[in-house]
């Protein structure tokens, strides 16, 4: 089985913030590498979202008012989705 290789990443950081860091480490009974871990990781994942989300407002931007802007039978059928809802 093969292991991933972990890589080392040294970030000096300012003393109120090691400070910090140190305690919710204690207060959560963890390494405050696996903290940091963590909270990488979780600002990777949403820069990730960001930039998708970036990416489909820039498609959206060029494509208004063309005509890929909307497929007018997906439109239809939604139309009518929506009437057969306010019906029942």
């Amino acid at each position: 089985m093969k292991t991933a290789t972990a890589h080392n990443f040294h970030v000096p950081l300012p003393a109120g913030v090691y400070s910090r860091l140190r305690s919710e480490a204690e207060r959560q009974h963890k390494p405050a590498t696996q903290l940091v871990k963590q909270v990488v990781e979780y600002w990777l994942d949403e820069q990730e979202k960001l930039a998708l989300h970036e990416e489909i407002a820039c498609y959206a931007a060029e494509v208004a008012r063309t005509g890929d802007d909307l497929d007018e039978q997906l439109e239809a059928a939604s139309l009518e989705h929506l009437a057969g809802e306010k019906q029942s």
